[in-house]
């Protein structure tokens, strides 16, 4: 999980991408960074708000060392997870650690000593936390950073998180002294934790937690971390779910939908694919301007609001383009820029916003924190394999009757059985069924149709001969469009179908029939 520390030694190193590998539990690489955060952008944990303010000094010139010159196989590295596996990718990890807590950020072997983060913009308060941070002593060859939730906050309690960080620090230290690579050291707190951590701010009055074990963990961890606010977690005792209760139920299952309805009548649909997230803006039932560039205006910002809000709910990440409703003044579409990035403000991930198109399309980037709803919670779907459509009965009965004169064509010895589901079946012997009685006398055999719902929607079997339970030469059930392909007949079937079965037409060329007033040779 994305924030976990974890001891592993080295298998390799790779050279070409100068970084190394170390492989988890399932047999996947996963790749370490050899180089620091800064370098290449990697987000930290916590790095949402650890973005410090630098001072522009030249700094000295250093010599670049190859991967393998500082990392050497089987070589225990403390590592950290700041991207989770995805698909067939492997985690991104990296030797640079950050340990989150509620008012900073500590880097236990990052030499930064004390800085601000960049959100922060008040020069009086910056200034003020400067003068903490300085306070702090700040051990050699560490580093910690403030975030945005301690800008008011008091000096004691900024102090009470940093003691915090360094105790946590010391317990992975000493675990990691003592347990036998590989092994967790550090584990990032449960969901509970995190929320109480990352998500709780002075204007929130009550944390309801449903469960006696979690409500004791989010009691703890809010006494430990902020000892005044602990009378702020509650537990929640009525008969009822607490999801069911405040209507969180629904909500997280229209989060599953592609579409969401906007309060003027509008709507936005949401279609993930491979290589981008994509976002249509419609009017819909809005109605209710004067003009249409009026009611396009209302529609855009309203949708700004809304896909904003969804692309946090849905963990949306990678590159995303937003299809808004066109219209013909630019200083609309610079109030619909303005009121997106306004409402991103608050997303914790690293955003890039571009400007509307001539298109109407506007193009942003959002990091990829974890993966996303759908993707954690959805699987592809067996009949569509994902994309959402099935062919048509007419489709796969045509591609069907392709595949039976194909496998004809190599091997016409035996009587055939072809099983497709119902729908297909009933499709070919009504629509087809001439063609299936050309091919039996083409080959002077006979073909057999049977429904069968269990080969897949788009799918088909072949078998030779007479149908059983294991029929001999049975040919496995192939996708579509791709066919049959039939197995040679074995040495015994050959020799029977040469001294028993008259021959068939199966060496006759594939070219049309003669004409009835064509004579056969004598």
């Amino acid at each position: 999980v994305e924030g976990d520390v974890i001891s592993e030694p080295v298998p390799q190193a790779e050279q070409g991408s100068e970084a190394t590998s170390t492989d988890n539990d399932r047999g996947m690489l996963e790749e370490v960074s050899s180089s620091h955060p800064d370098d290449h952008e990697i987000e930290s944990v916590g790095a949402e708000d650890a973005l410090e303010e630098v001072r522009n000094r030249r700094k000295p010139v250093r010599r670049q060392y190859k991967i393998q010159e500082v990392i050497k196989r089987r070589q225990i590295l403390l590592v950290q997870v700041v991207k989770e596996e995805r698909g067939n990718k492997g985690a991104a990890l990296t030797t640079y650690l950050s340990l989150a807590g509620r008012y900073s950020v500590l880097m236990p072997n990052t030499a930064r000593g004390g800085g601000i983060s960049r959100k922060i913009t008040s020069a009086v308060d910056r200034k003020r936390l400067k003068e903490v941070v300085a306070d702090l002593e700040v051990p050699q060859g560490m580093g910690v950073i403030l975030r945005t939730a301690g800008e008011s906050r008091t000096k004691a309690e900024i102090k009470r998180d940093y003691e915090y960080l360094m105790r946590l620090w010391e317990n992975v230290r000493n675990l990691t002294l003592q347990s036998t690579a590989p092994a967790l050291v550090y584990e990032e707190g449960s969901l509970i934790k995190r929320s109480v951590r990352d998500l709780y701010n002075k204007d929130i009055d009550e944390i309801l937690v449903s469960g006696e074990d979690g409500y004791r963990e989010a009691k703890d961890f809010m006494r430990m971390l902020m000892p005044s606010h602990a009378k702020v977690v509650q537990p929640f005792r009525d008969t009822t779910p607490i999801f069911v209760r405040n209507g969180i139920e629904a909500q997280l299952d229209r989060m599953l939908q592609p579409q969401v309805t906007l309060k003027s009548g509008g709507y936005i649909i949401i279609n993930q694919t491979e290589a981008l997230v994509a976002i249509d803006v419609n009017s819909g039932r809005s109605t209710k301007e004067h003009s249409i560039e009026d009611t396009a205006l209302h529609t855009n910002l309203e949708a700004a609001e809304e896909v904003a809000r969804q692309l946090r709910l849905r963990d949306l990440a990678g590159l995303i383009v937003i299809d808004f409703i066109d219209m013909e003044e630019n200083r609309n579409n610079r109030s619909v820029e303005k009121r997106l990035k306004d409402h991103l403000k608050n997303d914790r991930a690293r955003i890039q916003v571009g400007r509307i198109s001539h298109f109407g399309l506007m193009e942003m980037s959002r990091q990829r924190i974890r993966a996303s709803v759908l993707e954690s919670t959805m699987k592809p779907c067996p009949h569509c394999g994902g994309t959402g459509h099935v062919r048509s009965d007419s489709s796969v009965a045509l591609m069907v009757v392709r595949a039976i004169e194909e496998f004809l064509l190599k091997d016409s010895r035996s009587h055939i059985t072809v099983r497709t589901p119902a729908a297909t079946a009933l499709y070919v012997l009504n629509h087809k069924r001439g063609t299936l009685v050309e091919l039996e006398s083409r080959f002077g055999l006979t073909v057999t149709i049977e429904a069968d719902d269990t080969v897949g929607a788009q799918h088909y079997a072949i078998f030779r001969g007479a149908l059983a339970e294991k029929p001999e030469g049975f040919v496995e059930a192939r996708s579509l469009p791709a066919y049959v392909e039939p197995e040679e007949p074995e040495d015994e079937i050959v020799v029977a179908a040469e001294e028993d079965e008259a021959p068939v037409q199966a060496e006759q060329p594939r070219h049309a029939q003669p004409s009835q007033h064509q004579q056969p040779r004598s």
